[in-house]
This record gives structure tokens, C-alpha cells and sequence, in this order.
């Protein structure tokens, strides 16, 4: 698939307007008194800048000067409802934002940005996770998982895997397309995580071939079926593997001695003290039961404080093979997977995104439709971490993520800015920071 060679900010975003100004229009006679294309970028405004009320307080700043931020630096023509930007997107299934994602990833990758991301064998680390985005006991729509209680009550819920790119020292996760998990066509059993992430495979294994990725998942994708075809798609893994839910192979590992099981010790400081890190190993054991289990490498490794007290342990099998000069790396991979957590679904739940809050639910994709644009706001901030000096000055002088949404926020709603170099140049040089900091 060719995608756009896109550079700036602004191509992004004219690339965003033509994307949505294809969104599926059953409009029909007259009633088109907004575009499709104001329509969609209005709702990415209010995930870009989190602002719930962005839209109406750009049009009180259009009625008293005739124009609005929502105008200059959206592009919105005309600013609609909330209440219409619902109906209108309610039909719209997720997929078609699709190629937003795309060309955002491709930007950072034609730039070389990832190159320093990329670790074992020159492979990037991507990361499989599933999070909920929704939850309620009354409102749900045909497209909710439910969850039922003994007590006789219901939890409709939406939730979707999220992969993201991640390295280990890096604080960033850079999102990819989610797979939402939703009731299945021709299906009777309710869809899960897993089922989604095979989904995810099937649709997104060849765009992801020229990545060479290394998947990373929970115990959850350490599942014979699931590793196969993690290797049918061309990826490598590394999959946390715990002992009570791998009994065969924990039962194999232990039965082995060296040569064939290896030992690698080191001591890290850690402040004024130093750790120990024990890394077992062993390649080629069986995941499974059965005289047609996988064959995979196993790894764990448990950190002790000075005191002996064992503060850290965990287990991980993987298909890259194993050895004393590796060993470390591969799990140091592993140990990654966490930051799809911490630096991305904690990120979009309690750091400025409000992943979980009611933007509107509808009865069709609404929900999984706004989800997708909020990720899509938090891809665009990561690209302009990335790209704009001035952003990335910003972000680093201000203490946290939702101080920059609140500044914006504030400043939107009050100031007009013809466009978004000028609202980063107000912002630094209220900050005092870059070419208008105070000489010493």
C-alpha cells in the first residue's frame, strides 16, 4: 500500500481532513448544512486539545470576532453540534481512520526516528494488550460485551487491543491500529482479547513485515495456538510465561542441568546498593503437553536486593534462540512489555486523554469511532514529540501532560491564533524557554 510522504504537522492534518471527508454521508436531499469534513475534524478537535467544550467556546469566539481557532487551526469551515457530529458518526465503523495511523507511523519511520528504538537483531519491540474504554450498568449498545455478576446485575463494557511500539529506556509507546473486540458475525461465543489480537495478525501482518518486529504479550498470548501463528505471520515473540499456567514446561525446565540449562549471574548498582540478577535459561523445551507441542526457549530471571530478598521474578519463552551473551537483552525486551500499560493505556486513562470517559456511546461504532480518535490525538502528540522542536520544548518545560492540555485549553479558548506555529510561539515565550529564554 503507498502512503503519503508526510512531514509537518499541517500535511498531517489536510491528510486527517480528506480521511473523514470520505466517512460514509447517508444524508440524503437538503440537510447538509455541514460537511463531513467539519463533522470529523470538529470531534478530532475536541480529543486533540481535550477539550469537551472546545467546540462551543469556538463558537462564542466566532460570533464576537468573526472568526474562531476551531477555523484556523482545524480547518473546520463551519462548527457543528456535539449532538449532530453523534448522529452523523455514529454509522461510521473505526477502520476508516485507519490510514490516519498509517501515514503517522510512516512519517516517524521515513524520518528514521525509530532506528534508535530498534534493539535485538536490529527488530522493533511491539506490544499486545487489551483495555477497556467503557463500562456501564444501563448504557450499551449491540456492539458491548457484557459482563454478568452472580448478584444478577450486567457490566456492558467495550474494549480493544491496542499495540504500540515500545523500547526499553524509552518513555514513549507509539500507538498502531487497534483491533476493537466486539460481538462476531456468525459467531455464538462472545469475542475476547485473544480472538482480536488474531484478528490484528491476519489484517496487519504484511504492512508490519518491513517493521521486523518482535511481538510481546502477557501470559495471556503464551498459547501454543497463538504462538504458531505469531510465526506463520513472520513475527518473532517474547511472551511472559507463568508457572501455573505452563506446568510442562516449568516441570521440563526444572529437570534439566547444565550444559542444556543455562546460568548467567550479574550485579547492577542500584543507588547505593548493588542487585543481583539471576537469568536462567533452557532452548527447546515444550510449551505444552503432547508429541506435537511447540518447541520454544525459556527464560526467567529473579533480582535479589543486597539483603538477599528476592524483589523481582519473572518468566518469558520466546522463538529467538537463547545464550549467555543475549540472554539479558531478550529479557530486558520482555520486561518492556509493561510500558504498553504504563506509557500508553495509563497514558489515555488518567494522564489528559480520559480514555474511559462517555464522549458518546450511540448504537453503532460511535464508541469504538471516538476511542479511535483519541488514540489517534495521543499518535499525533507523539509525532509532534518527535518533529516539532517547539512542542517538544513545551512538553519538557511543562511538570505533566494535563498542565500542557490545560494551558491549551485556556489559551484556546481566549486567544485566537492563526495557526498552530503561532500558538507554539505564544506558549514559549510565555514559558520563557528556547530562543526566548533569559540570558543568564
Amino acid at each position: 500500500m503507498s502512503l503519503p510522504k508526510l512531514k509537518t504537522w499541517d500535511e498531517h492534518l489536510e491528510h486527517l481532513r480528506q480521511i473523514v471527508g470520505g466517512f460514509p454521508d447517508h444524508r440524503t436531499g437538503k440537510n447538509t448544512s455541514y460537511s463531513m469534513e467539519d463533522i470529523g475534524l470538529g470531534a478530532f478537535a475536541v480529543f486533540f486539545t481535550q477539550c469537551p467544550s472546545f467546540l462551543a467556546h469556538q463558537k462564542t469566539m466566532d460570533q464576537a470576532k468573526g472568526q474562531s481557532n476551531a477555523q484556523s487551526l482545524f480547518h473546520l469551515e463551519k462548527i457543528p453540534c456535539d449532538n449532530h457530529i453523534r448522529e452523523m458518526l455514529d454509522p461510521v465503523a473505526p477502520e476508516h481512520l485507519f490510514p490516519a495511523y498509517d501515514a503517522a507511523f510512516e512519517s516517524l519511520r521515513q524520518a528514521g526516528h525509530l532506528e534508535a528504538w530498534r534493539g535485538l537483531q536490529d527488530q522493533l519491540l511491539l506490544a499486545l494488550d487489551g483495555t477497556w474504554y467503557h463500562s456501564s450498568a444501563k448504557i450499551h449498545c449491540p456492539n458491548c460485551s457484557c459482563m454478568e455478576h452472580k448478584s444478577g446485575g450486567k457490566t456492558y463494557y467495550h474494549s480493544a487491543v491496542t499495540p504500540v511500539i515500545v523500547a526499553p529506556g524509552r518513555e514513549q509507546a507509539i500507538p498502531l491500529r487497534p483491533e476493537f473486540i466486539v460481538p462476531q458475525d456468525g459467531h455464538t461465543k462472545q469475542d475476547c482479547e485473544l480472538a482480536a489480537s488474531k484478528r490484528w495478525l491476519e489484517k496487519n501482518a504484511a504492512q508490519c513485515a518491513a517493521l521486523r518486529a518482535i511481538l510481546l504479550g502477557d501470559d495471556l498470548y503464551c498459547h501454543q495456538p497463538f504462538c504458531r501463528r505469531t510465526l506463520l505471520h513472520g513475527f518473532d515473540f517474547i511472551f511472559v510465561c507463568k508457572p501455573e499456567s505452563h506446568t510442562t514446561l516449568y516441570h521440563w525446565v526444572q529437570l534439566l542441568q547444565r550444559p542444556d540449562l543455562g546460568t548467567v549471574t550479574a550485579r547492577v548498582k542500584v543507588g547505593a546498593h548493588f542487585h543481583t540478577y539471576v537469568y536462567r535459561y533452557a532452548n527447546s523445551v515444550p510449551l505444552a503437553e503432547g508429541q506435537d507441542a511447540l518447541q520454544v526457549n525459556g527464560c526467567e530471571l529473579t533480582v535479589t536486593d543486597h539483603q538477599g530478598k528476592v524483589i523481582y521474578h519473572n518468566g518469558w519463552v520466546t522463538n529467538l534462540n537463547l545464550a549467555d551473551q543475549n540472554v539479558a537483552a531478550i529479557v530486558a525486551a520482555g520486561r518492556a512489555r509493561w510500558k504498553i500499560e504504563n506509557e500508553h493505556n495509563n497514558t489515555l486513562k488518567t494522564k489528559g486523554y480520559r480514555l474511559e470517559h462517555n464522549f458518546g456511546h450511540g448504537q453503532q461504532h460511535l464508541s469504538s469511532l471516538l476511542a479511535t480518535m483519541n488514540i489517534l490525538a495521543f499518535l499525533y502528540h507523539t509525532f509532534l514529540s518527535f518533529t516539532d522542536e517547539h512542542y517538544r520544548l513545551i512538553r519538557a518545560h511543562l511538570p505533566t501532560r494535563k498542565t500542557f492540555f490545560n494551558d491549551l485549553r485556556a489559551l484556546t479558548r481566549y486567544l485566537l491564533f492563526p495557526n498552530w506555529a503561532a500558538l507554539m510561539d505564544f506558549m514559549m515565550r510565555g514559558l520563557e524557554i528556547g530562543p526566548y529564554a533569559r540570558p543568564p
